[in-house]
């Protein structure tokens, strides 16, 4: 976490990667309104729309879309909120700041990223520019509505035994209501679609807290979370 400035001012200076050209049919049938869950038959097509999608307008000022990552056929799924400034750079969830932090907290638990599928409510880059940096901007309920097409795709796609919902923006997204997440973390809930599903602190958050002792108690309860969904669904 200390490390989390210096990061930032690297990815500053970063180059953005190429956006995924996988299924130019995609773009076509879009671009006629045409696209729907008959053209989802598998994550590649799921990724390649996501990179033409017009659902909002968040893809206007953002690099690429960025679809989830992971086994196609994963026990645990972990949603997160948005693309932050690296994500939207290189077009994979989770490896800014938060994303490392992500990965210190999941080991810890004795989750396995690379058996986990990791993904977020919002696949675009929502921000506002300052100066030389982009600005993290929560995204509306307009928003996680619309892209919330994508992210069922992907939950029927991969059909894991557990959701874990980082932050409210993935709670939303996840739940399609909002709940508390102090008073609701550690309940497993049962989804329409027959998975579990457990919310828990976003890394993001921790990084702003500015009291140490608050920002430790933050992190042991993403590890505590992340450690009873990976047992939930093994």
């Amino acid at each position: 976490m200390e490390e989390a400035q210096s990061r930032t001012e690297t990815m500053v200076a970063a180059q953005p990667a190429k956006p995924s050209e996988r299924t130019p049919k995609a773009a076509l049938k879009h671009a006629h309104g045409s696209y729907g869950e008959g053209d989802l038959t598998n994550l590649d097509a799921v990724a390649a729309g996501i990179q033409v999608c017009r659902r909002c307008d968040l893809w206007r000022h953002a690099t690429q879309g960025v679809p989830g990552l992971g086994p196609a056929k994963a026990v645990l799924m972990i949603v997160g909120e948005q693309p932050g400034d690296q994500e939207d750079l290189q077009g994979v969830p989770f490896v800014g700041p938060a994303g490392q932090l992500l990965d210190r907290a999941m080991a810890e638990a004795g989750a396995p990223r690379d058996r986990v599928f990791v993904t977020n409510a919002v696949k675009h880059f929502k921000h506002e520019p300052r100066g030389k940096r982009r600005l993290h901007k929560t995204p509306d309920r307009g928003e996680v509505q619309a892209c919330r097409w994508w992210l069922d795709a992907e939950r029927r796609l991969v059909r894991p035994k557990v959701i874990l919902a980082l932050g409210a923006t993935a709670v939303q997204a996840v739940f399609g209501k909002a709940l508390p997440i102090g008073k609701t973390r550690g309940q497993p809930l049962a989804l329409d679609g027959g998975e579990q599903a457990l919310v828990s602190w976003h890394p993001s958050f921790m990084l702003r807290i500015p009291d140490r002792d608050a920002k430790d108690r933050a992190y042991a309860e993403l590890v505590a979370d992340l450690r009873q969904a990976w047992k939930l669904a093994e």
